[in-house]
């Protein structure tokens, strides 16, 4: 409650743009804490949100309005992997960094998943989970075998391809609308001995409008050229306000192959680059490459980093591209100038061999299988917003013949419910989603302001 000590610490949300102060923080310990949480909060008519690393760029985790129940999954935080099935039960609140090091320490094991290491598993695993490694290995989502499932009225589930397969398929794409996971049963991967990183530094890319489209424009195709691309390869583009164009990515091969067979074509054509770092790391130091901190282990207790932003997301279909007409819109608003600090991150999800692609939503309410890039643009303070939505309308009005859509774990609370839906889900996936949700949670106790029949 609030009159409790923590309790402002607690509340505290990662995107500080976006505070609410719910009615009451559960801390339960056990699935039956959380059951009876559920249950309690149902009688009272409140709303719940699970918070797993607390990381929602809409501070859902926190509700998404004043007065819901928040249950903190914090102490669900263990790891414990079956060297003989590979796979790893993994409480709903372990962080990714914790996850990543428990398996590794455990069995020399990983998964695919986000390069942050305090973001949660809970939110990022079942609203799809991008990393570097997804194109050879899938999305986090996509090692997800079982999970133990608390509804809303209380029961607790276990859900698999076996039982409880319809709540097994909503849960991945939609458990913020469905339930609380409580427990993660993912396959793991026997980590590889070595990932070639490798980093493109250009400058003057900028400079003119012919430079960037052009620029942007081979990157898609070399993306797309079966005859060097492949899905062992992933690389995302970042930008920002101060003239940065730089491509980075992972390989799983050897320095020597990259060098030879990728590097000349990824570059074939264009302004030589300032630098082109390619190196190879151990599994465990690339991680710690990647996640931008000197460690990937995150306390259990007491995390504390937030920031104040608006971001939205682009998914770009792998059908349509992106435009020469679109991405000169995107420099000419780009120049026009802006007292924002921003960045985009456009990373590549689709073309030849790409493992997230090669599912569809039969197998996961997740509607972004058939995607070719997806943007990030991530506007910095809490007057970001009209510049940051500028950055997607640029695309969109000048490639208005593509239906684009948008990710769900940069969930943008600026858009209203059925928009949200629309772009997030699509229609189909959509309309069984909220058949579902009518069936296992009517009264619609789990609630953010976009959730499945919001």
């Amino acid at each position: 409650m609030s009159s409790d000590s923590g309790y402002s610490n607690l509340i505290k949300p990662y995107n500080l743009r976006l505070q609410y102060t719910p009615a009451v923080i559960v801390l339960p310990t056990t699935n039956q804490h959380v059951q009876d949480a559920v249950v309690c909060a149902a009688q009272a008519g409140l709303r719940v949100q699970a918070k797993s690393g607390g990381h929602s760029y809409a501070s859902f985790s926190s509700g998404g309005k004043d007065g819901s129940m928040i249950i903190s999954l914090e102490s669900f935080n263990s790891i414990a992997l079956d060297s003989s099935s590979g796979i790893a039960k993994v409480g709903g609140g372990v962080r990714l960094g914790n996850l990543a090091d428990g398996i590794w320490t455990q069995g020399k094991k990983a998964l695919s998943h986000g390069t942050c290491p305090g973001v949660g598993i809970g939110g990022h695993s079942t609203h799809g989970g991008y990393g570097h490694t997804s194109r050879n290995w899938g999305l986090a989502m996509d090692a997800i075998v079982k999970a133990d499932v608390v509804l809303a009225n209380g029961t607790l589930i276990t859900t698999s391809t076996t039982q409880n397969p319809e709540v097994y398929w909503g849960i991945r794409g939609a458990a913020d609308s469905l339930g609380i996971v409580t427990n993660f049963y993912l396959l793991s991967r026997n980590a590889p001995s070595s990932i070639t990183y490798f980093e493109v530094q250009w400058s003057g890319i900028w400079n003119t409008k012919a430079s960037f489209t052009n620029t942007f424009l081979h990157l898609q195709d070399f993306a797309k050229n079966a005859s060097v691309t492949d899905s062992r390869i992933s690389f995302g583009v970042y930008m920002d306000g101060y003239g940065t164009f730089s491509p980075s990515g992972a390989f799983f091969g050897t320095v020597d192959e990259f060098n030879s067979k990728i590097k000349p074509e990824f570059i074939r054509g264009l302004t030589a680059p300032t630098n082109f770092i390619v190196q190879s790391y151990s599994w465990y130091d690339y991680l710690v490459k990647v996640s931008g901190a000197s460690t990937i282990k995150v306390p259990l207790t007491g995390y504390d980093q937030h920031d104040t932003f608006f971001a939205k997301s682009l998914t770009v279909p792998e059908s349509a591209g992106l435009t020469s007409a679109s991405l000169g819109a995107l420099y000419d608003y780009v120049k026009k100038g802006t007292s924002v600090d921003y960045y985009m991150i456009v990373n590549l999800y689709g073309g030849p061999g790409s493992a997230i692609n090669s599912k569809n939503t039969d197998f996961a309410a997740y509607s972004d299988r058939d995607s070719l890039w997806v943007f990030q643009n991530y506007g910095i303070g809490a007057d970001s917003m009209p510049f940051i939505n500028g950055l997607n309308s640029a695309i969109t009005t000048a490639q208005s013949q593509t239906s684009f859509g948008a990710y769900l774990n940069y969930v943008d609370p600026s858009l209203d419910a059925a928009t949200a839906h629309k772009l997030y889900y699509g229609d189909a996936v959509y309309t069984r989603l909220l058949a579902l949700k009518k069936s296992i949670d009517p009264k619609g106790v789990f609630w953010n302001p976009q959730a499945v029949g919001a």
